[in-house]
């Protein structure tokens, strides 16, 4: 029995669905409107942090959550379950910060979301290496996460503007990251199902 054909670079069962640009893609305009709110918003309250920052790792962690069926993974399996780990580590700690404000405790709670979210995502990454088309993103966002989560307990004394920046910056970079992929694959699925 012959196996059936799955695209370069994945092996059955991981190929990637036709949808899966959609999840990736709303993926990345969360992370760009949050990204974009907190470079035009001056001076944020604390509230204004809480609820901006909790609704970002909130929204980042329902995507992910969602999209784990397009990425032809199982939840049960070893890349569902660290995905699946990844968006309730986000959602919990949006709802975290939409519930409790304050900077000590923005900066703990996010940088804790982050860090561990980052490194199940690292760690998916580096596990389907050159087997799953998200790899590679999954590497650099997990490294986005971590190298965040690393530097936001030193801008813990500056303030709302200051830590909201601090992930505001990361959102934007894996942004950016998450809409070129997500384009890709878009792009990929129109030359698969033979649009021009």
């Amino acid at each position: 029995m012959t196996q059936p054909r799955t695209p370069a670079g994945t092996t059955p069962g991981t190929a990637p669905r036709p949808g899966l640009w959609q999840p990736v893609l709303l993926r990345a305009a969360a992370a760009l409107v949050f990204g974009a709110v907190t470079i035009f918003w001056a001076t944020p309250s604390v509230e204004v942090m809480g609820w901006a920052g909790g609704l970002y790792l909130l929204a980042t962690g329902v995507l992910l959550l969602r999209g784990i069926p397009a990425t032809g993974f199982q939840r049960n399996a070893a890349p569902g379950k660290m995905l699946s780990a990844a968006g309730a580590v986000l959602a919990g700690g949006g709802i975290s910060l939409v519930l409790l404000h304050g900077d000590l405790l923005f900066g703990v709670v996010a940088a804790a979301g982050l860090g561990v979210a980052g490194a199940f995502e690292l760690l998916c990454g580096l596990t389907l290496r050159g087997r799953h088309v998200l790899s590679r993103d999954w590497i650099t966002s997990g490294a986005i996460g971590l190298g965040t989560a690393a530097v936001l307990p030193f801008f813990i004394g500056l303030g709302a503007h200051a830590l909201l920046g601090v992930v505001g910056g990361g959102a934007i970079i894996s942004g950016v990251l998450w809409v070129l992929s997500g384009l890709t694959l878009r792009h990929d699925a129109g030359h698969a199902a033979g649009k021009p």
